[in-house]
């Protein structure tokens, strides 16, 4: 592309390329930079209304090294035994964002963890921010991020949690739905109950997929 895509400055789209080539080689041999380049341009415009705009090529690299790998999964040019679990809620800024951050810190490597929203706000919920920071898990660099197709066709088992007839369905894909209480609006001392529900639920969840948790 000679010009940048709409939605993105000059300087954006340059960085977009830099990226692109850089990301690239890290799956050199499965993707062109021309394919990774269409898929970081996507996934800029993608979060392109974050509340902070300096982030979104951080936030745009991750989500589209996600995509990729779950396009190479899918396909069968990364063959993993390691179970992919996405949590997905409406605006994925509280529940999800709090259920990754649980299985990521019990489950360690052992499992793909991703997480994503059917309508994702511009920033994670600062309550379940300081929810969980207060038991020792970080997620206040995580960013709320819409659902793929790739990310689905590639995902083991799909945690729903409100988001009703808008989340996705992929036929042989496990569903399971949680009952949770939404946090937005509420403070602190509201959400602790529902990230301590979550970790006794991720818990359960690892003993499902018969992977010890590390801590």
């Amino acid at each position: 592309m000679s010009t940048s895509p709409p939605g993105v400055t000059v300087e954006e789209f340059q960085l977009i390329k830099s990226t692109s080539a850089r990301l690239q080689r890290d799956f050199e041999g499965i993707f062109s930079v021309e394919t990774v380049e269409r898929v970081m341009t996507d996934s800029f415009q993608r979060l392109a209304d974050a509340r902070i705009r300096t982030y979104i090529p951080v936030m745009a690299e991750r989500f589209t090294r996600d995509r990729l790998r779950a396009v190479a999964k899918t396909e069968g040019k990364i063959v993993t035994d390691t179970p992919t679990v996405l949590f997905l809620c409406v605006h994925n800024a509280g529940r999800s964002q709090m259920a990754a951050g649980w299985m990521r810190h019990l489950a360690g490597a052992r499992v793909e963890v991703l997480s994503a929203g059917s309508d994702p706000a511009d920033r994670v919920n600062p309550a379940a921010i300081e929810a969980m920071r207060e038991v020792g898990i970080d997620i206040a660099s995580e960013s709320p991020r819409p659902w793929t197709d790739e990310i689905l066709g590639a995902t083991d088992v799909v945690v729903t949690m409100g988001c009703g007839d808008s989340c996705p369905v992929v036929p042989g894909t496990r569903y399971l739905d949680w009952e949770l209480d939404d946090p937005a609006g509420k403070p602190v001392d509201a959400v602790r109950p529902v990230r301590d529900d979550i970790e006794r639920r991720v818990r359960g969840l690892l003993d499902d997929l018969n992977v010890p948790p590390v801590r």
